[in-house]
């Protein structure tokens, strides 16, 4: 897969809310940093290590916001990495406009990064 197919499966398995999908996608040892887990769990200063940190990170998310939904409005891909641009869309909340970049290598994210607008 290239690096924007592989952003596009993280797409529809988050918008799936398929966790296992999701997963599958990460390297063993990923780190993934979120402004929004700095405020959930701040105790990790934003960044989370491991496929069992994203699972917890993660269903807590689809559990807590069932209809959470993000929206692409642009991916752009290298070699290394894909930045992605979304709208995160949760009923009664308005939207946010994120920016997010996933490092990749041979095939799996390595990292993630969230930025919001």
């Amino acid at each position: 897969m290239t690096n924007e197919q592989i952003a596009l499966k993280w797409f529809e398995a988050f918008n799936e809310h398929n966790l296992e999908n999701l997963l599958s996608l990460y390297s063993d040892n990923a780190q993934h940093f979120s402004p929004k887990l700095k405020i959930r769990q701040p105790e990790t200063n934003g960044l989370i290590i491991g496929k069992n940190a994203l699972r917890a990170w993660w269903a807590d998310a689809f559990e807590r916001l069932p209809n959470l939904h993000y929206k692409v409005t642009s991916l752009t891909a290298n070699e290394q990495r894909v930045f992605m641009e979304y709208i995160r869309q949760v009923p009664m909340e308005d939207d946010m406009l994120v920016a997010e970049v996933l490092e990749i290598d041979k095939g799996l994210i390595i990292a993630s990064r969230v930025y919001h607008g």
